[in-house]
């Protein structure tokens, strides 16, 4: 893998342009994924090795990214709790959410064997991927997989049951973030051991909570997470969307690189955040909306910073929306990959 640009950037090696991937890049931005959604489900394409293989590599054909990330979800973490996940038309369900049961962390009964088949995956994706293109491998960080445990899947993006929880019964909180961080930092090094390079945990709610209720609670199990993907020597990248000031906090005991939402300009990042750990991001998706020329001119931007800040990997803000334009996301990469950016 010594011609991967991710991987080397990862590292700490200059390179002549950053890295290019997107957050769901797999998924409904993609025409040829949308035509498999004709004849699989969800579900199905995620459990059977040669389909979740073939979703993963997609990105890499269809928009010409510099790595992939594994086909999967950060619900497979409570599934494989014991928590009853039934995959509907309609997208997963929780029969019975967490804010249903008295004491809730005595009816967890984690079943590690129930995540076999993505190590499955892993290894199908390794045999047929390009001989350059790194692994991602991810999950749930605990404040968002807790966060779905408790409300069970919402509409309604603030989880209130699942906060008002966290304040009323921080004890019993505290149990439950202790077995997701167990059973997160298990599941991460297994999927190293069957082949990815780089690994992501994915904080997509950290803005729900106060930061200083963030470190009391949950940084200690994002830590306990981020020790076993790195003392394996993989890069650890951490993606808390949303947590503003709190990214002073990221530190490089922490994590390699630190990703970026669009709330934040990458030069205010830059200046919170420790200057040994690089950064990744932080392209709202919305801007994929406009004109191709608008687009450009967004991403003009971002070359002084490259200039000044080498240490940065492109990507979004957050994850693609699926009615994102395809011509569009691959337009960014084909930018990306030509501009010169003066290096």
């Amino acid at each position: 893998m010594q011609d991967s640009i991710f991987l080397k950037k990862l590292n700490g090696q200059e390179t002549e342009r950053p890295p290019v991937w997107f957050m769901r890049q797999a998924g409904r931005v993609l025409p040829n994924y949308n035509k498999l959604k004709e004849d699989y489900t969800f579900h199905e394409l995620m459990e059977d090795p040669k389909l979740a293989a073939e979703v993963t590599l997609m990105p890499i054909y269809d928009l010409g990214v510099d790595a992939a990330i594994l086909f999967s979800d950060i619900l497979v973490i409570p599934n494989a709790m014991g928590m009853d996940l039934e995959f509907t038309d309609h997208g997963p369900v929780f029969n019975k959410p967490l804010k249903s049961l008295t004491n809730p962390a005595d009816h967890l009964a984690p079943l590690p064997e129930k995540l076999e088949y993505i190590y499955k995956n892993i290894e199908e994706i390794i045999a047929q991927r390009p001989a350059n293109i790194p692994l991602i491998g991810f999950c749930g960080a605990p404040l968002t997989t807790l966060c779905y445990m408790v409300q069970g899947i919402s509409s309604n993006p603030n989880f209130p049951d699942a906060i008002k929880f966290l304040f009323q019964h921080k004890a019993e909180a505290k149990k439950l973030i202790d077995a997701i961080a167990d059973l997160s930092a298990f599941y991460a090094k297994k999927q190293i051991e069957h082949g990815v390079e780089a690994f992501q945990l994915f904080e997509t709610h950290a803005n729900l909570v106060p930061v200083e209720l963030y470190n009391e609670l949950f940084m200690p199990a994002v830590k306990k997470i981020s020790r076993a993907v790195r003392e394996t020597g993989t890069p650890f990248i951490f993606f808390p969307k949303g947590i503003a000031t709190g990214l002073k906090y990221v530190t490089p005991e922490l994590a390699d690189f630190v990703s970026i939402d669009w709330q934040l300009s990458m030069e205010d990042a830059r200046a919170m955040v420790h200057p040994e750990v690089g950064l990744q991001g932080n392209l709202d998706p919305r801007y994929l909306y406009g004109t191709q020329e608008e687009i450009k001119a967004r991403l003009e931007a971002y070359i002084p910073f490259f200039q000044q800040h080498p240490k940065w990997i492109f990507n979004l803000g957050h994850g693609f929306l699926p009615d994102i334009p395809y011509e569009n996301a691959k337009f960014v990469v084909d930018w990306i990959k030509t501009v010169d950016w003066k290096k």
